[in-house]
């Protein structure tokens, strides 16, 4: 179903592999691409459950926007694991200005395809979406 402010369809794929990495924690990460001439968001990359944010933060790129969900495990005071499902809009500066409108626009109906995202951030840099950032959202 397309977006009718952008004209954007979400793909299948991506709530498929939302579900299995909210459900069945198959994926530690999932980067999402819009891919302009389909005109429809799809799943550019899976992280194994076993990279961790480095891996991430490495799958970005630093000139083209993304959207992306991440599964932040932690342990709080108590020392009692959780973890927390984040949503991060990409939107490096260096990236083309149409297509920071486009995932601008698209962002809030992308979003609600993936039914259990808990925390947005939005970065401009990896500065805004460091580790650092992540722990304390996450509380």
């Amino acid at each position: 179903m397309a977006n009718a402010a952008s004209g954007m369809a979400v793909n299948d794929e991506c709530k498929l592999k939302f579900l299995e990495l909210k459900a069945k924690r198959t994926h530690r990460f999932i980067v999402f691409k819009i891919e302009e001439k389909q005109k429809q968001v799809i799943v550019e990359k899976l992280g194994e459950p076993t990279q961790g944010y480095e891996d991430f933060a490495a799958s970005l790129p630093a000139d083209e926007c993304r959207y992306a969900v991440y599964d932040f495990e932690f342990l709080t005071e108590g020392n009692v694991p959780k973890s927390r499902i984040f949503f991060i809009a990409w939107s490096p500066d260096t990236s083309r200005v149409r297509s920071k409108m486009i995932y601008a626009s698209s962002k809030d109906r992308f979003k609600r395809e993936l039914d259990g995202i808990q925390i947005e951030l939005q970065a401009t840099d990896p500065t805004e979406m460091g580790l650092d950032v992540f722990k304390s959202r996450a509380n």
